[in-house]
């Protein structure tokens, strides 16, 4: 008889075998993302900034010495820990989907390179 085109049913078990290795990975990497400490710090070293793994703001470190500048020094310090901080996460966030995926292009938003 015609198998009308359809992959046989081994196939598709397995396909949905690993739909779910992959779901669940994908739990554990969440759990790992959000376990994670990563700093990003100004370029003079004297504001620091962390994220999770998730970017989730979790603490802000800001040396003695910078409170005595001017406020729009400061305030550009501040961000530029806060840059660096944000593209250590989505560069860690990324690598790791990468691993999890093995390297398919899922276009996910927030972890390509043109977002």
């Amino acid at each position: 008889m015609a198998g009308f085109g359809l992959p046989n049913f081994g196939q598709i078990t397995e396909a949905f075998k690993k739909a779910q290795q992959i779901q669940q990975d994908a739990q554990k990497l969440q759990e790992e993302l959000d376990e994670m400490e990563l700093e990003g710090s100004s370029k003079d070293k004297r504001a620091s900034v962390w994220l999770s793994g998730n970017q989730k703001p979790l603490r802000v470190k800001i040396e003695d010495s910078l409170l005595t500048e001017q406020k729009e020094l400061i305030e550009m310090t501040i961000l530029e820990a806060i840059q660096n901080a944000h593209e250590n996460s989505t560069t860690n966030m990324k690598n790791k989907m990468q691993e999890l995926t093995g390297g398919l292009n899922l276009n996910l938003p927030g972890i390509n390179d043109a977002d």
